[in-house]
């Protein structure tokens, strides 16, 4: 008798396209190499290639066991809210590490309560990251900065302009932006995150405009490492002066206000379900009643 479990496997690197797809999309978790070995034995029991890897491509016999098994596992869903008593609403959610932290959990507490049975799954990723992510059809709605033309094929949405700052810790003399850009040279390091994000990007091409010069000395990979260094007295860090949200009690906050502002938008394909909708709704409103930048 086949294994189920194979089955569902199968399945899924079928419907998604590869056995990487798969993974990123399974409703649990399980590494790369299980899935493998578990379709080879498979296709062991079966006798028969059932998938080309590269390129993916279904073969007669994977074509065939697609089309009986998909009436079942395409149904669980469903299923599941026939049983439940009720609709099962899924939205897959991507934003960077910071706004899955700091500024979504509220949102989506509201969104649940509109929604009793939300069912989450949330995406960690940049633009790029996140575009891919949608194109791939591993998530619905991506909460991002956009800095670039966006891919082919995706819908946007600009929720709010953030001015750009530079954080100090506590025991900085440093008091205004002019004394630090304004010196024939900038001795401070500057704390940064990857250069080639949307933040410290939008900050070079600024300051290379005006002919100044000041690469990163610290390089952090989120914002938060960012304002902790900072406040450690390691240099002076490049952020965000987000209307509304203090900073934290050992930094204190200089905004660029001649600089360009970073934009924060949502992405998405298509149309979108009426939950995801209900939550880019949510997220403008939310923008909207910030206080003014």
């Amino acid at each position: 008798m086949l294994n189920i479990h194979h089955l569902e496997l199968f399945y899924f690197v079928a419907k998604h396209g590869g056995i990487a797809q798969a993974v990123r999309n399974m409703p649990y978790g399980i590494q790369q190499p299980a899935i493998s070995a578990q379709i080879i034995a498979l296709e062991d029991q079966l006798g028969v290639t059932l998938f080309r890897r590269r390129p993916f491509e279904l073969t007669e016999p994977g074509r065939q066991l697609l089309v009986f098994i998909e009436p079942f596992f395409g149904g669980l869903d469903d299923m599941e809210s026939r049983i439940r008593g009720g609709v099962v609403e899924r939205l897959r959610v991507g934003a960077s590490q910071t706004v899955l932290k700091d500024h979504l959990p509220g949102v989506l507490k509201e969104l649940r309560e509109r929604f009793p049975r939300l069912k989450l799954v949330l995406r960690s990723g940049y633009q790029l990251e996140l575009e891919r992510m949608l194109i791939g059809g591993e998530i619905d709605l991506a909460v991002t900065v956009i800095d670039r033309t966006i891919a082919s094929g995706l819908k946007s949405r600009t929720l709010v302009e953030l001015p750009l700052a530079l954080y100090l810790g506590k025991g900085s003399k440093v008091r205004t932006v002019e004394e630090i850009l304004g010196a024939d040279r900038i001795d401070e390091p500057l704390i940064s995150m990857r250069q080639d994000e949307a933040l410290p990007r939008l900050f070079q091409q600024e300051l290379s405009k005006r002919g100044l010069v000041w690469p990163a000395s610290i390089e952090a990979g989120t914002l938060e490492l960012v304002t902790t260094y900072a406040a450690e007295g390691f240099g002076i860090g490049l952020g965000l002066d987000i209307p509304g949200v203090k900073p934290p009690g050992q930094v204190r906050v200089l905004r660029l206000s001649d600089f360009p502002r970073l934009t924060i938008g949502v992405l998405w394909v298509e149309k979108l379900s009426p939950v995801a909708q209900a939550l880019s709704d949510q997220l403008d409103a939310a923008a909207r009643a910030l206080p003014s930048a």
